[in-house]
C-alpha cells in the first residue's frame, strides 16, 4: 500500500527559518495551505506550528481551518466566483480581487451578513494571470473605496505562476509606488503590499526587496525549502518534508523490449524499439501507484539506483538492472516529490496520509 509521510520535524525547521527571516526583514506573512488539499491531519500540523494566517484557493479548505481554530486569519487567494461569494464572505476574512463587479457583489453580501470583508487588489505586473492593469488602478480604486462593508487593505501581485515571469526589484518598486499614489490621491491608508510569494524569497534573503513590500504568501518554500530562482534548497531549510512510500507488488526479471505488434498505449504513446537491446533483460519492479495518483516526472529519486520506465493508471514500472540491492515483493521504494507531484498525491483519495 502506498502512503505519504509528512516529516513534522522538517516542517517545523522550515517554518522557524522563515519566521525568523521575515521578522528580521519586518515582513508579515501567511502560510498557503492549498497544497494540503484540505487534509485535516496536515492542516492541524500547520496550525500547530503557530501560524496566525492561512491562505487557500479552495473555500472548503478554509472552512476546515475555521472549524479547527476560528481565530486563524483566513485569506482566499484567487478571485471569487459569483456562486461562492456567500461562503467567501462567511469563511474568508480577506480575499484577493481584480474585478470591479465581483467586489460590488462582495460588498452587497457583506452587508447581508453584517460583516466587514477585507480585500487585497491584485495588480498585473507582467505574468498575465489575475490582476488589474496598472494604468487602470487609480480609477478602479476610486470606484470601490467607499463601498459599504468592504475594506481595501492592500495591493498584491502574482509572478511566475503562469508564464514564468520572475520577480524583480523594479517590478516590486512599481507596485509600492502604486500604493503611494493611491494613498496620496484618496487620503486613505493601504497597509499591505502583498507582493511576496515563495519565488520572491530569494530577493528578500539577498537584501533586494523594496522596503514597501511588507507581506508574503508562502507555500512551496515552506514545504520544500526551495529557492525557485535556481531550484536549489535554501541553506538552513529542508527539502524532505514530504516522502512518498510505495510498495513493490511484482519483482521479476523480464526482457528489455516488448514483443508483438505495437500500437498506442492508453496514454497515446507508441514504444520506440532499440533493436540493439533484443535478447537483454533486467529486473522490473511494479509499484502500487500510477498516473491516477501522480505523473512520474514529478518524482525525485536516485537514477543510479533505478529508472522509472513508465506508468499505467494504477501501476508504476521500474527498471532495477541486476537488482543489486536485492529488492523483493513487499519492500518499500521511497520518493521525494516536486511541488506538482506532492499536490497530486495530496489530492489523491487513495493515498494514505501519515505524520512522522
Amino acid at each position: 500500500m502506498a502512503f505519504l509521510n509528512l516529516h513534522k520535524g522538517n516542517l517545523q525547521k522550515n517554518y522557524q527559518f522563515l519566521k525568523e527571516k521575515f521578522k528580521e526583514h519586518g515582513v508579515a506573512w501567511g502560510a498557503v495551505s492549498k497544497m494540503l488539499c484540505g487534509n485535516e491531519i496536515y492542516i492541524k500540523e500547520l496550525i500547530d506550528l503557530g501560524v496566525d494566517e492561512i491562505h487557500d484557493s479552495r473555500i472548503s479548505n478554509l472552512v476546515k481551518v475555521k472549524e479547527i481554530n476560528s481565530n486563524i486569519k483566513t485569506v482566499y487567494i484567487k478571485p471569487p466566483s459569483k456562486r461562492n461569494l456567500a461562503d467567501v464572505v462567511t469563511y474568508a476574512d480577506v480575499s484577493l480581487n481584480s474585478e470591479l463587479t465581483t467586489i460590488r457583489w462582495i460588498s452587497e453580501e457583506a452587508v447581508r451578513q453584517d460583516k466587514r470583508h477585507q480585500i487585497i487588489i491584485m495588480v498585473e505586473t507582467g505574468d498575465l494571470r489575475e490582476g488589474v492593469m496598472g494604468e487602470d488602478l487609480v480609477d478602479f480604486y476610486a470606484k470601490i473605496f467607499r463601498l459599504p462593508n468592504v475594506e481595501v487593505i492592500g495591493l498584491g501581485t502574482n509572478l511566475n505562476c503562469l508564464n514564468g515571469v520572475m520577480p524583480s526589484t523594479d517590478k516590486l518598486v512599481q507596485l509600492s509606488l502604486y500604493k503611494q499614489i493611491i494613498e496620496l490621491k484618496f487620503n486613505k491608508e493601504i497597509p499591505l503590499v502583498s507582493a511576496g510569494t515563495s519565488v520572491t524569497i530569494p530577493l528578500m534573503l539577498n537584501h533586494q526587496l523594496p522596503k514597501g513590500v511588507n507581506h508574503f504568501r508562502v507555500g512551496e518554500t515552506l514545504y520544500f525549502g526551495a529557492n525557485l530562482f535556481d531550484e536549489s534548497t535554501i541553506p538552513g531549510m529542508n527539502d524532505a518534508v514530504f516522502e512518498l512510500c510505495t510498495e513493490i507488488i511484482e519483482m521479476q526479471e523480464k526482457p528489455l523490449l516488448p514483443t508483438g505488434n505495437l500500437a498506442a498505449n492508453p496514454q497515446g504513446d507508441i514504444k520506440e524499439i532499440d533493436e540493439s537491446l533484443y535478447g537483454q533483460s533486467s529486473f522490473r519492479g511494479i509499484l502500487d501507484i500510477g498516473l491516477l495518483d501522480v505523473d512520474p516526472k514529478y518524482l525525485i529519486y536516485d537514477k543510479d539506483e533505478f529508472e522509472v520506465l513508465g506508468a499505467s493508471s494504477d501501476m508504476l514500472i521500474l527498471d532495477l538492472g541486476k537488482n543489486p540491492k536485492n529488492y523483493k515483493v513487499g519492500d518499500l521504494i521511497r520518493f521525494k516529490l516536486k511541488y506538482m507531484g506532492a499536490l497530486a498525491i495530496l489530492n489523491s483519495y487513495y493515498i494514505e496520509k501519515r505524520v512522522i
